[in-house]
């Protein structure tokens, strides 16, 4: 009888042995595989250096970093509630509606078309405090009706999204806002200088965001918590974590990070409508999980998501230098969504 384990448990170790040499002979491999669309993008970027003449210039580089830098601090903060095994579908809506706010509180007094006569000419600080707490007051209903309610953050956010458009379209009467205060809109399109090139302000402030989100969730009780509750959340539970208090946490910085995004977005297109902001969360999702934030929760750092940024926008910048239209340009993003969770659950299911 003992001879008879002993054989099984021989013939269960050399099953799975063919399946480690092969991690083990192949690790290029793999890890091309389990990043395929990082691999293909970079060879689109390759063949488009020298299909198209003008890709490589510092004017595109500049453009690059900005909406890399905008997107980045979205992608933060929906970092975070992917994590924890949940996501944020009101992103894009809440940093619409920052948007509509900062562009109609900085409005010149004189200039045409004044939406809100009351509002127009606020102190810029004073409009940027305004669009992070509509951002945060956003982001705690979200966490509010996730943590407290146990609605499921799907659905949570799709409400969200819906009910946060009604209002942005309330507060801007659907009319484009322009005629902006003319500091707010060079400081949008300006940035630190050195030597001869210069990096945006935008993207220097995400940098520090970045800085301060990479204290936050490697060094703090907040990360560790929230990492704890993505792997397990029932395991946080028992271990004491307060999980519905982080889970409204986690989702306030996400508004407030949003909020932040917003008031850069209309600094940097010099004007804002009520459709500012549509698309940037499933962007930000994508973007999140091509930089190895997993849907399954519990996995993700700071600068692979800078990574999966960087790759997202460089594929959209590629597919406008090869001439690729708009219609056929959201189709190929969209695959590169579905792709890109796929790759993801294949990572996953790998590991277990």
């Amino acid at each position: 009888m003992s001879e008879k384990k002993e054989k099984v448990k021989t013939n269960v170790d050399e099953s799975y042995e063919p399946e480690l040499k092969k991690k083990d002979r192949n690790p290029v491999l793999n890890w091309m595989i389990e990043n395929a669309l990082i691999v293909v993008i970079l060879l689109m970027v390759i063949y488009t250096t020298f299909a198209a003449d003008n890709f490589l210039n510092w004017n595109n580089l500049r453009n690059l970093m900005s909406n890399v830098g905008l997107r980045y601090v979205i992608a933060l903060g929906i970092s975070g509630t992917l994590i924890t095994r949940g996501t944020d579908l009101s992103a894009g809506r809440i940093v619409g509606l920052s948007a509509v706010m900062s562009a109609i509180m900085l409005q010149r007094p004189d200039g045409a078309d004044v939406l809100y006569p009351g509002l127009a000419g606020s102190p810029i600080w004073v409009t940027l405090l305004v669009a992070m707490a509509i951002g945060l007051v956003c982001g705690a209903l979200n966490g509010v009706i996730i943590a407290f309610l146990d609605v499921p953050p799907f659905i949570t956010t799709l409400g969200t999204q819906i009910a946060i458009f009604g209002i942005n379209q309330m507060v801007s009467k659907n009319e484009p806002i322009g005629s902006l205060n003319s500091s707010y809109t060079k400081f949008g399109n300006s940035g630190l200088s050195i030597g001869s090139f210069t990096i945006p302000w935008i993207a220097v402030i995400a940098i520090v965001v970045a800085l301060i989100m990479a204290v936050l969730y490697k060094k703090t009780i907040y990360g560790k918590n929230m990492y704890a509750i993505g792997g397990n959340e029932t395991s946080a539970i028992v271990s004491g974590v307060n999980v519905r208090i982080y889970k409204l946490l986690i989702y306030s910085v996400a508004g407030l990070l949003y909020g932040l995004a917003g008031f850069l977005l209309t600094a940097r297109t010099g004007s804002a409508a009520v459709t500012a902001g549509t698309g940037y969360e499933l962007e930000a999702i994508a973007a999140a999980t091509i930089g190895g934030v997993s849907t399954a929760g519990g996995v993700g750092t700071v600068s692979g998501i800078l990574v999966g940024v960087v790759v997202f926008e460089l594929l959209k910048t590629v597919l406008q230098f090869l001439g690729i239209s708009p219609e056929l340009t959201l189709i190929i993003q969209g695959v590169v969504i579905v792709v890109a969770v796929a790759l993801d659950i294949r990572k996953t299911k790998r590991k277990k």
